[in-house]
C-alpha cells in the first residue's frame, strides 16, 4: 500500500477514494466513520488523509481483509471495530496505533495476537470473542493496563498464573463457552476484578469466591453445578438457583438491618429514660435546698418578729400610762371649767 502522505483529499489522487458519504458523516463533528456491512475487502491508504479529524473507526463485516501500512498516522483513532470480517491473523498496521483504547476483533478466525500487540499501551478495551484460541495470548501479559477483556467463545482450557500480577488493571473478564473444568484459581487473586463471566463451560464445582472484594456480577449459567458459589454479600449472581439464592440473602440482610434499628431504638430510649431520670433527680434535690432554705428564712423571720414585739409592748404601755399621768395633772380643764375662768385668754 502506498503512504498517506501522497493523499491530497478523500476522493483525489491515483489511490482508491474512499465511499462517498465519508464527507457527510465527518461533518456531524464527532470523528466518526461507520462502514459496516460493507462489501470492502481492502481499507482505502487515502484514509491516512484524515488523521486530524477520525477517532472512531467501524469496518464490523465488512469482509476485510487488508489495511494501509501506514495506518499508524491516524493518530487520533481511539476505536477500531474489525469484528466479523474472518481475519486468520490481525493486520500488522492495527499495533501501530499510538492513542488506541478499543479494539473489536470479534467473530474472526484469529489463534493468536502478534508480539507486535504489546506496542497497543493505549489499550484498555479488547473483545476478541468468537475465534479460534486454544491458548491465552501471553502478549497480553505486557498490558497492565487493560481493563475490558471480551475472550468468550474460544476454546481456553485454563489461564496463565501471571495474569495477576501482570494485568491488575483488569475489571471485566468474560470466559463463557471454553473449555474450562474448574475455576482458575489465579482469579483469585485479580482483587480488582468486578465482571467475571464463566458461563458455559464444564466448571462442577466452585471455590469459596467471597474473598474477592471489588466483584459486583458473577454470571455461572449451563455449568454443572448445583448450587450457586460462595460469593461476597454484594455480588450478583447470573445462573441456577441464583435468584432464589439472592432473595433470601436479602431477606436476611433486612431482617438483620431490622435488627440493628431495633437495637438502635432500645439504646436510644435508655439513654432518654437515664436522661429524665437523672434530671428528675436533680430536681429532687433542688426542691430539698429549697425546703432548706424556706426553713432557714422561718427561723430568722421568727426571731426577728419576737424581739419587735417585745419592743413594742414595752414601749407603748408606758408611753400611754405617761399621758394619763398629765391628764391627771389637770392638763385637760375639769369638768364645768372653762377657759376664761381660768384665765387663759
Amino acid at each position: 500500500m502506498g503512504g498517506c502522505g501522497s493523499v491530497p483529499s478523500v476522493a483525489g489522487g491515483t489511490e482508491e477514494p474512499l465511499p462517498e458519504d465519508t464527507e457527510e458523516q465527518l461533518s456531524s463533528g464527532d470523528g466518526t466513520l461507520e462502514f459496516s456491512g460493507r462489501k470492502m475487502p481492502r481499507l482505502p491508504a487515502s484514509i491516512c488523509v484524515l488523521a486530524d479529524q477520525l477517532y472512531k473507526l467501524y469496518l464490523s463485516g465488512t469482509m476485510i481483509t487488508e489495511l494501509p501500512d501506514d495506518l499508524y498516522q491516524l493518530h487520533n483513532l481511539r476505536t477500531l471495530a474489525l469484528d466479523a470480517n474472518r481475519l486468520p491473523e490481525l493486520p500488522e498496521a492495527v499495533c501501530s496505533l499510538p492513542h488506541l483504547g478499543r479494539l473489536y476483533l470479534g467473530a474472526n478466525r484469529l489463534q493468536g495476537l502478534p508480539p507486535s500487540f504489546a506496542r497497543l499501551q493505549a489499550l484498555r478495551t479488547l473483545w476478541i470473542e468468537r475465534n479460534f484460541l486454544h491458548h491465552f495470548p501471553r502478549v497480553l501479559l505486557n498490558m497492565p493496563a487493560l481493563r475490558c477483556l471480551q475472550m468468550g467463545d474460544n476454546r481456553l482450557k485454563g489461564l496463565p498464573g501471571e495474569i495477576a500480577t501482570c494485568m491488575p488493571g483488569l475489571r471485566g473478564l468474560w470466559l463463557y463457552g471454553n473449555r474450562l473444568e474448574h475455576v482458575p484459581k489465579v482469579l483469585l487473586r485479580l482483587h480488582g476484578l468486578e465482571i467475571l463471566d464463566l458461563d458455559k463451560n464444564k466448571i462442577a464445582a466452585f471455590p469459596d469466591m467471597s474473598g474477592m472484594k471489588a466483584l459486583r456480577l458473577l454470571s455461572y449459567d449451563h455449568n454443572p453445578i448445583n448450587t450457586p458459589p460462595k460469593v461476597g454479600e454484594t455480588v450478583t449472581l447470573v445462573g441456577e438457583g441464583a435468584q432464589e439464592f439472592m432473595e433470601e440473602r436479602e431477606e436476611r440482610r433486612k431482617q438483620i438491618e431490622e435488627e440493628k434499628m431495633e437495637e438502635r431504638e432500645r439504646e436510644l430510649q435508655e439513654n432518654e429514660a437515664q436522661k429524665i431520670e437523672e434530671a428528675e433527680g436533680e430536681g429532687e434535690e433542688e426542691g430539698e435546698q429549697e425546703e432548706q432554705f424556706k426553713e432557714v428564712e422561718e427561723q430568722e423571720s421568727h426571731h426577728v418578729n419576737h424581739y419587735s414585739g417585745e419592743q413594742e409592748e414595752d414601749y407603748y404601755p408606758d408611753e400611754q400610762e405617761y399621758y394619763l399621768e398629765e391628764e391627771e395633772e389637770g392638763y385637760y380643764p375639769s369638768e364645768g371649767e372653762n377657759y376664761y375662768v381660768r384665765g387663759i385668754y
